[in-house]
């Protein structure tokens, strides 16, 4: 059954060819046919009836007002820039500060000696990116993560982590291994005081066979939790190497929340030399991730625990029609990723839904900015109150949720009065796990590049969506080729 049409790219020669979402026996495949390569028949989405839940929740943006380059309605993926074509602003920029890195992993492809060069942008050309993002209208990027390689081999990171909480932005984060924080206390707390807000840390399990830097990432975590330095902890999930030990990953996190914030679980993309088996056999979709979570974790959480990034739109929405400024829109494609929250009580693992009907809730942030922008302004407080109250029929009874936080009165604080310290009190309280499968040559979408929220800036001065900055034309190898420098001893 087809479900919707768009256009892809051929796995072989990279050609722009046109394609179909079809269903059949219960999962989503992406069907098409390259001229010069022939047909392809790949797996887009496992569970056909999560795919059309997850599809009420579309929200396509308006894109930037000032984006970067001009391109024809054709044009994608070639005329990456921000271009005309693409409808989400930045909502995390990425920055890759270097490709030298102090491991060999053996399924990362971007290491200095693996490419044969070095490449590692200056700290006025970072400057410069940085800058690039911070202009881009109606809202400039709030969050930053420096990435690579390995961040920390960068001498002057804490001077461009501080040059950034400068610039603005609220967030700003490092993707690391952790092997230097391990070592050092001392520089944990000045990348802190620096202004870091979080480590995004690579953990792909709780034992040496699916994690052999496990050691080391224990100690990172001891160190960032002595140092009050939020941990996400960011594990690559490949079928048949780690994903039966998800749930570990997520007791881990529990066992450890006083300075674990999220677990970001990354399936496994193909955008190095994968063969057509690599892919069959070790390729796990999001909803078969959120299986396992479920099953790890004996239905403490559930697969319908989870929503897509677009859900959130409404209360973008509301913000704008109260304060009458733009806001950041979580416009991602809805099949990019899921999320949910989780607290942690003595009666174990709360995921928000059992403490709040989650649509009944967005239904009333709806209702609430509808009534606004039809003429609440004229008494908005009261408009607001009213929704507010409203709001209250959307949280959940009962002796499971005893000891959570007064979910409701968090969120009218924030609604109602800005009261962010709320927010930051149920974070604090609360573990976010969520998923973002990025795509690469045998599942990649246009449509989904189009809306992408998660941005590469480059010394170009152009600002390009992760999967094509990875997979597609493979702009990552462009851009670090052009700046690059040759190997010398010691990288």
């Amino acid at each position: 059954m087809l479900l919707k049409t768009t256009r892809t790219i051929c796995p072989v020669c990279g050609k722009v060819i046109p394609a179909e979402i079809v269903e059949e026996d219960g999962k989503v495949y992406l069907e098409r046919t390259c001229p010069e390569d022939g047909h392809f028949h790949d797996i887009y989405w496992s569970d056909a009836a999560l795919y059309r839940r997850f599809d009420e929740f579309e929200s396509v943006g308006a894109g930037l007002e000032n984006p970067h380059r001009e391109a024809p309605p054709d044009g994608c993926p070639s005329y990456c820039g921000v271009c005309t074509n693409h409808r989400s602003g930045t909502l995390l920029a990425n920055i890759d500060l270097t490709n030298r890195c102090n491991l060999n992993c053996d399924f990362c492809f971007v290491n200095a000696q693996a490419c044969g060069y070095v490449y590692e942008p200056s700290f006025e050309q970072v400057v410069e990116m940085l800058t690039l993002l911070r202009n881009e209208k109606p809202v400039p990027t709030p969050a930053v993560q420096f990435s690579g390689g390995e961040p920390t081999l960068r001498e002057d990171l804490i001077d461009i982590i501080r040059k950034a909480k400068e610039l603005g932005f609220k967030q700003v984060q490092i993707a690391t291994n952790g092997v230097k924080i391990a070592k050092s206390p001392e520089y944990a707390a000045a990348l802190r005081d620096a202004g870091l807000n979080t480590v995004y840390l690579h953990f792909d399990g709780v034992t040496e066979e699916t994690d052999p830097q496990i050691v080391r990432h224990r100690k990172a975590v001891e160190v960032m939790d002595s140092v009050h330095m939020g941990v996400v902890l960011v594990p690559t999930i490949i079928r048949g190497r780690n994903d039966h030990e998800v749930g570990d990953i997520i007791k881990f996190a529990v066992e450890h929340i006083s300075v674990i914030r999220g677990v970001n679980f990354q399936p496994v993309a193909f955008t190095g030399a994968a063969s057509d088996d690599d892919v069959r056999n070790a390729r796990i979709t999001i909803p078969e991730l959120l299986e396992r979570i479920e099953s790890q974790t004996e239905g403490a959480i559930r697969k319908d625990d989870f929503y897509p990034v677009p859900c959130v739109v409404p209360v973008s929405d509301l913000v704008e029609a109260y304060t009458g400024k733009p806001q950041i829109r979580f416009t991602a494609h809805q099949h990019c990723g899921a999320a949910t929250y989780v607290f942690v009580n003595e009666k174990g693992l709360v995921p928000i839904n059992r403490m709040v009907d989650v649509d009944k809730f967005f239904a009333a942030v709806k209702k609430m900015a509808e009534n606004l922008r039809k003429g609440g302004q004229i008494n908005k407080y009261r408009t607001l109150l009213e929704g507010v109250n409203s709001l209250r029929t959307s949280v959940k009874k009962g002796e499971e949720v005893e000891g959570s936080p007064k979910i409701w009165k968090v969120l009218a604080g924030a609604l109602l009065f800005q009261n962010y310290d709320a927010l930051r009190e149920f974070h604090w309280n609360s573990l976010f796990i969520g998923t973002m499968h990025f795509m690469d040559r045998h599942n990649y979408d246009l449509s989904r590049v189009q809306r992408c929220c998660i941005h590469y800036a480059t010394p170009d001065g152009k600002v390009i969506p992760f999967c094509t900055y990875n997979s597609g034309p493979v702009y990552r190898d462009q851009v670090w080729r052009k700046h690059s420098r040759p190997l010398r001893k010691g990288d």
